[in-house]
């Protein structure tokens, strides 16, 4: 199979149970979507189940909706323990839950900040750990981790989002090598500017301090004006991560986008040429003469 081509929905492979965070609207909604299209089962969760209504009316056999706050210890074992007893087994758990700030470091609160890594890091972290024991037993599983061009590349006015999705990937490259001797992959999705909900109502701003405003506002600007004019398309998305799933060859990263591919590719460029710039004394440090 063409590693680059989506499963067709007909695919003979055997159904899997999916897990995902966040199914009430963008990234998860969609990925929920395709996965029952293909006539996988899928344990939606939201913060609000009834957020989950139409989705669990359309196919009410293959869908169990959670409600599930990631910051809630509780409320993760509770989930994961309810989808065993639903469907016996979790084969792929999506960690989509999230939500955007926008604002420089100094405009940044601390419980902003906290709360930005709780939902960001911590929650995924505890899901994994959920699901790990299940997975390694069956020597099988998938955990996607959805990060973002923002997992590899920062901006002014983005540091606290970035700074959860660094440390996203940073557990994730790391857990990948544990875990792949247990057959279970990771993959690392990182989408660029797609049309979800993210620069919608949710996205939240710190309060500007005059000194930052020459460069925060065209940012603050650009993040409201995006809104509903993002160019990547959640559907697509969703069967891309489908594919590479699928894919003997899993990638650990997978951007999605044009302008995801090309930040992630020219920052790369840059690291690369400022390492080879200050190699001399980076290797001048060592013991020795």
């Amino acid at each position: 199979m063409n590693a680059h081509r989506p499963p067709a929905p007909n695919r003979a492979a055997p159904s899997r149970v999916w897990f995902i965070t966040g199914s009430s609207s963008g990234f998860g909604r969609a990925i929920a979507e395709r996965a029952l299209a293909v006539g996988d089962a899928v344990v939606a969760t939201a913060r609000t189940v009834e957020a989950l209504r139409d989705l669990a009316t359309a196919a009410p056999d293959r869908v169990t909706p959670l409600r599930l706050d990631v910051t809630d210890g509780g409320e993760v074992t509770r989930a994961v323990r309810d989808a065993l007893a639903r469907h016996g087994r979790i084969d792929v758990l999506v960690n989509n839950a999230g939500h955007g700030f926008v604002g420089a470091a100094e405009e940044t609160p601390d419980a902003e900040l906290r709360e930005m890594v709780e939902v960001h890091l911590h929650g995924p972290v505890a899901l994994t750990r959920a699901v790990l024991p299940h997975m390694r037993a069956r020597r099988a599983g998938a955990i996607v981790q959805m990060s973002s061009m923002g997992g590899q590349v920062s901006w002014p006015g983005f540091s606290a989002y970035c700074t959860a999705k660094f440390a996203l990937e940073g557990f994730s490259e790391g857990l990948a090598a544990e875990v792949a001797p247990f057959g279970i992959k990771v993959l690392i999705v990182e989408p660029g500017a797609f049309r979800t909900g993210f620069a919608g109502p949710p996205l939240r701003f710190g309060t500007p301090i005059p000194d930052y405003r020459r460069v925060l506002d065209p940012v603050r600007r650009t993040a409201r004006d995006l809104h509903g004019a993002q160019p990547g398309d959640p559907a697509k998305a969703a069967a891309a991560i489908a594919a590479a799933l699928d894919s003997d060859h899993t990638p650990l990263r997978l951007p999605l986008g044009v302008d995801a591919h090309d930040a992630i590719t020219g920052r790369l460029a840059e690291r690369r040429a400022e390492l080879a710039a200050w190699r001399a004394t980076s290797t001048a440090t060592d013991f020795g003469p």
